[in-house]
């Protein structure tokens, strides 16, 4: 969307929460802090966040990369919080009755404005691409994060969220894949940025007419005067106007709404009436596509009003999420108290064994979720180069060391065969990247030469453990030791890790392939052999130990030939 009066910032994230009561307790004043419940120190959060940071928007994201960082936290945190309520509402409003003997903090919540200065005085510092500059962006994340924190535990007993969250597991993990996947979903897809026109592909156009007359509609009781040009698709006041582009016609959030209400369904699926359940999903679609006429029209009404800057800054930027949020938690009442969508209360009979199965996805999927939330940490604070690609190193290693007396109960011995299979997709991959033609050499090279000699050997010693080391080990766990059987069965740990479906093994490896982008084929063929290697003896020693044979062999390849495009 391209406004006239001024240019929109990348994408920030605030979100909300339904309250559950906001009764005033019997006896509590409305002016005492002390009656506050819990849900209404939710809901003070999330206004003073509003508050503080829509009109900081543009320092937000003034070239750091925050934005992806905010739109995982909140869709994280949404669909957490929704999972905590539907896991024990009563605790929930227990606890929300409970908070009102707790007093505000405002000691925390003066170094919250410190740390909300600290941000904005480093702000005002432009980003570099150096080593200082790296610095002063961390610290800058470091600021931002700090004064969140100290917001949210001056209004919120850190005791009192830890007890409505514990009930809910490892639900987390179901949590964090889907933030991760809507934003990857939004971040790569070329339909969100302009760089593809769906209208051209597709025949998306009528979509975005159909949106163009809803906001044209709903912009007529409240404007004298609009202007309205379909040829250019420009609609707003005399004074203030925007496009409504193809990718502005409500894609994103669409796309947003079919990972979170497919992830929810997923997770719960033994509470909903099937197939009548699906018709949600689309319904849902439906809502956050129709919330987006709403968002344009605001959006052209503040501007005109009077205020261009805060219309296509702060408001261009948080009201998209602030819509997700409240269709997400909609669709997550709604779905829970439709009688033709859900089952009833679930089989009680059917809770421990849930459980045990959750803990056993968790250790199959940490070591790769947490170099997954690692790698957007480090680009989102890198500025081009990735210099803080040694975290995703740590975390996962951090993860296998945490667990590692179960971790020990697997079987790591490998064979011979492994280590020649893994020379074979070596050589594989080579072939295909020579047939594929000339590859440009990337900065990465250029970036490590601008190093100092003492950066430069230390970030390449960390890119080549986790090549060798912590990768191999968490994406076998996660694709070959997990996935292959969970495609054939939710109980996969009671399936013997030598027996496969096609389908199972042929899904898991183009999973694998996707994860490589552009070089999907290759990955996918490499997937099937490490399967294969897996599957013969069932153990998960020979993936990985096949997996670390080819990137050590492509890590000697790149280090000895300066071929930096491979990594």
């Amino acid at each position: 969307m391209k406004g006239t009066e001024g240019q929109p910032g990348a994408y920030a994230v605030t979100g909300k929460i339904e309250p559950i009561s906001l009764s005033d307790p019997a006896g509590s004043s409305p002016g005492d802090s002390r009656g506050l419940t819990f849900a209404r120190r939710l809901v003070v959060f999330v206004l003073l966040f509003a508050a503080e940071w829509i009109p900081l928007t543009r320092l937000v994201h003034k070239g750091r990369g925050a934005g992806i960082l905010f739109q995982v936290a909140v869709a994280f945190c949404s669909m957490l919080l929704a999972v905590a309520y539907v896991k024990d509402r009563e605790a929930f409003r227990r606890i929300s009755l409970e908070s009102r003997g707790v007093p505000i903090r405002w000691g925390l919540l003066a170094l919250h404005a410190a740390a909300l200065a600290a941000f904005c005085g480093l702000s005002v510092l432009a980003p570099q691409g150096n080593l200082s500059g790296y610095a002063v962006g961390a610290l800058w994340y470091a600021a931002g994060f700090l004064a969140m924190a100290l917001a949210a535990w001056a209004l919120i007993p850190p005791e009192s969220a830890w007890e409505l969250i514990r009930p809910t597991g490892y639900a987390w993990i179901y949590a964090l894949a889907a933030a991760a996947v809507a934003a990857r979903a939004v971040i790569l897809s070329p339909a969100w940025n302009g760089a593809w026109d769906p209208a051209l592909w597709f025949s998306w156009k009528p979509a975005g007419d159909l949106t163009f007359s809803l906001v044209h509609l709903f912009l007529q009781p409240f404007l004298s005067q609009v202007v309205a040009d379909r040829t250019t698709m420009a609609i707003g006041s005399p004074q203030f106007n925007i496009r409504i582009l193809p990718w502005c016609a409500g894609f994103e959030g669409v796309v947003l709404m079919l990972v979170f209400s497919v992830a929810w369904l997923a997770y719960f699926r033994r509470e909903f009436r099937f197939p009548q359940a699906l018709l949600m999903v689309p319904a849902g679609m439906l809502v956050i596509w129709l919330s987006n006429a709403v968002r344009i029209t605001l959006l052209i009404l503040i501007g005109a009003s009077g205020a261009p800057e805060i219309a296509m800054g702060g408001f261009h930027s948080q009201a998209g999420w602030i819509a997700f949020n409240g269709v997400a938690l909609g669709f997550v009442v709604l779905t829970r108290r439709m009688p033709w969508v859900a089952a009833g209360s679930a089989a009680q009979a059917e809770t421990e064994r849930d459980g045990a199965w959750a803990n056993a996805t968790a250790l199959y999927l940490m070591p790769f979720l947490a170099i997954l939330a690692a790698a957007m940490i480090s680009r989102a604070v890198s500025s081009g180069f990735e210099w803080l690609y040694p975290l995703r190193f740590f975390s996962a290693a951090g993860v296998l060391w945490l667990y590692r007396s179960k971790y020990a109960e697997l079987n790591w011995r490998f064979s011979g065969w492994a280590v020649v299979a893994g020379a074979v997709v070596f050589a594989m991959w080579l072939i295909l990247e020579r047939a594929s033609g000339p590859q440009a050499s990337g900065g990465l090279g250029v970036a490590l030469a601008a190093l100092p000699s003492a950066a430069r050997i230390c970030w390449l010693v960390f890119r080549t453990a986790a090549a060798v080391g912590t990768v191999p080990v968490a994406e076998e766990l996660a694709f070959r030791g997990f996935l292959i059987r969970r495609l054939m069965a939710a109980d996969f740990e009671a399936i013997s890790p030598r027996r496969y479906t096609y389908v199972a093994v042929g899904l898991s490896s183009l999973a694998f392939g996707l994860l490589h982008g552009e070089r999907w084929v290759a990955g996918s063929l490499a997937g099937l052999i490490y399967a294969a290697v897996f599957l013969r003896r069932g153990r998960i020693g020979d993936a990985v130990a096949a997996h670390a044979t080819t990137n050590a062999l492509l890590a000697a390849w790149v280090l000895a030939g300066g071929r930096w495009y491979l990594w």
